[in-house]
């Protein structure tokens, strides 16, 4: 009875102290992938959006790719495999950038015709185009802080021991948050505070790569939001 207690009482404290390490040195039992999956779903249906003028062509590729790939990772299972398989990772790599792309090259456009001052003279059209491109763009970088943080969703899964990229308060206070976790929700909160606040707020970034990121998002950000207002400012004047 004694050997028993001592035995649970020692399954206990190993259980305590797995919880309390730090995420970047405990293997997970995988991220859900069907909220990364709907964000390139509302991303490409974002571009879809987008006048012709603006979008990249030919306009079919876009979510002809973004299906053919979504179909590649749901065929993978069970998810913890999925999550771990290379070739996911890679296709995953893939979508970022092909709606990253998408969305670089409507914005260029967007930038040019609001500086020659050929965006129109009636801002409803205007501001839609402008939230449409705003949004994907807090979509893509919440991708791109994804799929990189801790060595991407295959590095946080086996716990590689790379360190955060991204240092989230619960991370500060594992006893209030035991076995926390970021997943792609937290990441995405993290690209739109930065793309409305034009800095960190709650989650500071830990490695260069993710400074200079943030720094990028909020200088698109900044510039889209600036140029639309002001033009909006300029036509009701």
């Amino acid at each position: 009875m004694r050997q028993a207690r001592r035995a649970r009482l020692q399954r206990l404290l190993d259980h305590e102290e797995a919880v309390h390490q730090p995420q970047w040195v405990r293997p997970t039992e995988g991220e859900p992938l069907w909220p990364v999956a709907l964000a390139v779903v509302v991303a490409a249906g974002l571009q879809l959006s987008v006048p012709t003028r603006l979008a990249l062509h030919p306009r079919w590729l876009l979510p002809a790719l973004v299906l053919g790939l979504l179909i590649v990772l749901a065929a993978v299972k069970p998810a913890k495999v999925r999550q771990g398989s290379v070739l996911v990772q890679i296709a995953g790599l893939l979508l970022v950038i092909i709606v990253a792309l998408a969305n670089a090259f409507s914005a260029v456009k967007l930038v040019q015709e609001l500086l020659q001052g050929r965006a129109g003279d009636n801002p409803a059209p205007l501001i839609g185009i402008g939230a449409a491109v705003y949004i994907t763009n807090v979509i893509v970088f919440a991708l791109w802080y994804w799929a990189f943080d801790s060595g991407g969703p295959r590095g946080r899964l086996h716990a590689t021991d790379t360190p955060p990229d991204f240092l989230f308060t619960q991370m500060t206070l594992p006893e209030l948050f035991p076995g926390w976790r970021a997943e792609f929700g937290d990441y995405l909160y993290l690209a739109f505070t930065n793309a409305t606040a034009f800095s960190p707020t709650d989650t500071l970034p830990t490695s260069r790569w993710a400074k200079m990121t943030m720094m990028l998002q909020s200088a698109i950000a900044l510039l889209i939001a600036a140029l639309v207002i002001a033009h909006i400012v300029n036509v009701i004047k």
